[in-house]
C-alpha cells in the first residue's frame, strides 16, 4: 500500500516539474508569440465546443450555422499555425 502512495507522490512531482518547465518556457517567449499561442489555445477550445454542439444539434439551421462556425475556426487555426 505504501508503494502506491509513494508512486502517486512521485507522479505528482513529475507532473508539477513538467508544468513549471512549460510555464518558464512560456514566460521566455516574446509577447507576440505568447499572444499567438493564447489565441491558438482559445480557438482550439472554441472548435472543441462547436464540435460538441454540432454532435447534439438537431435543427437544420442550427447545424448549418455550427458548420460555418467550425469552418471559420479551422481557417483561423490554420492561419495561426502558418505564422
Amino acid at each position: 500500500m505504501a508503494r502506491g502512495w509513494e508512486s502517486k507522490s512521485v507522479e505528482s512531482q513529475q507532473e508539477e516539474s513538467v508544468r513549471e518547465s512549460e510555464q518558464r518556457d512560456f514566460q521566455q517567449l516574446s509577447p507576440e508569440e505568447r499572444a499567438r499561442r493564447e489565441r491558438l489555445a482559445s480557438l482550439e477550445l472554441s472548435r472543441a465546443r462547436t464540435l460538441d454542439q454540432l454532435e447534439r444539434a438537431t435543427g437544420h439551421a442550427h447545424r448549418a450555422m455550427l458548420k460555418r462556425t467550425l469552418l471559420a475556426l479551422e481557417r483561423d487555426i490554420a492561419e495561426l499555425d502558418i505564422q
